[in-house]
């Protein structure tokens, strides 16, 4: 009977039955919900009985649902601890990790490093912090390992892997007219004079394509250089800007910056890991990998939970394709 469940069928199982929700475990496994509900059907069709039941709209684990969910979180540990012996008989204990990664990143990626060399201490890390252009060059030269970045080229043969999600925020400064207001029109914003990064930034492309989509334009005050920059000019009152929630968690006890509730943000994109197509990945490269699909979205979700007025999922916000 269970010899014919897949490992992908029970991975997707075990994320419905530990969050009890479809849409979650969709998000978190990076797929559409009605593959989910696909794989949840095929699994229960092979065992014979059903293992999640739904209420309204609640989801309940059936007796032989909490049976199974036991059993897979016995293999996947199990598989885990292999997966560390395997890496350490093939050398992952020693190695060099070169990584470039774009200016946003460097809020929580050290963070991700920081962890990562705890579980491997003989690893030596080499890390480039850029701009998006110069990250892409440094891809199609192949000058590293892999690449972070937050809106992966179309025009590239590369391979690439979402691996945190990237919540884009609206802020002002705390006492901005808008700070107090809630369900900001997108029509109203358009009012307000903007702070960008500079042209080609991801961040950038990703805010004017959202609103061109919706027909509506910006009105762009100043280009700067810098996440802190556009922060400190927001701050002094010179306009608003759209950031990465991510690029707010060294700011946690500042009384300067807002998140303004806007309809239809945050804006959510993910952060991905990129590398050439047909490059043969270093055993460190691929532990680095392997450890980021496991760690990184709890990392990042405790990281920014503790951002003040950062709504873990707003009901107006949207899911997009990331722009190139």
């Amino acid at each position: 009977m269970m010899k014919n469940a897949t490992l992908r069928q029970l991975k997707v199982f075990e994320s419905v039955a530990r969050n009890l929700s479809y849409t979650r475990a969709a998000e978190e496994l990076y797929l559409t919900q009605p593959t989910v509900s696909i794989q949840i059907k095929q699994l229960t069709d092979i065992v014979g009985l059903p293992l999640l039941e739904q209420i309204g709209k609640r989801i309940y684990l059936t007796d032989p649902g909490r049976e199974l969910l036991k059993v897979c979180r016995n293999i996947f540990e199990d598989m885990s601890r292999f997966e560390m012996l395997v890496s350490d008989m093939k050398g992952v204990k020693a190695g060099k990790l070169n990584l470039a990664i774009i200016t946003t990143a460097k809020y929580f990626v050290p963070r991700l490093l920081g962890l990562f060399c705890q579980r491997y201490p003989g690893i030596d890390v080499s890390l480039k912090v850029t701009n998006r252009e110069r990250v892409l060059q440094r891809l199609a030269d192949n000058q590293d390992d892999l690449y972070v970045l937050g809106a992966p080229p179309e025009d590239m043969d590369i391979e690439i892997e979402p691996f945190l999600e990237n919540p884009l925020v609206v802020l002002a400064a705390s006492n901005h007219a808008l700070a107090a207001e809630k369900n900001i029109s997108l029509q109203r914003l358009t009012e307000e004079q903007f702070l960008m990064r500079e042209q080609g930034s991801g961040i950038r492309l990703a805010t004017e394509q959202f609103f061109a989509e919706r027909g509506l334009k910006l009105k762009v005050r100043m280009e700067l250089g810098s996440n802190e920059a556009i922060k400190q000019a927001v701050v002094g009152g010179l306009g608003i800007a759209v950031l990465s929630a991510h690029t707010l968690a060294l700011d946690r006890d500042s009384q300067e910056l807002a998140i303004l509730d806007v309809q239809g943000f945050p804006i959510q994109r993910h952060w991905y890991l990129a590398h050439p197509k047909e490059k043969q990945l270093s055993v460190v490269a691929l532990a680095f990998l392997e450890f980021l699909h496991k760690e990184s979205k709890l990392v990042g979700e405790k990281y920014l939970q503790g951002i003040p007025g950062f709504p873990t999922r707003k009901n107006g916000g949207k899911d997009r394709k990331d722009s190139a």
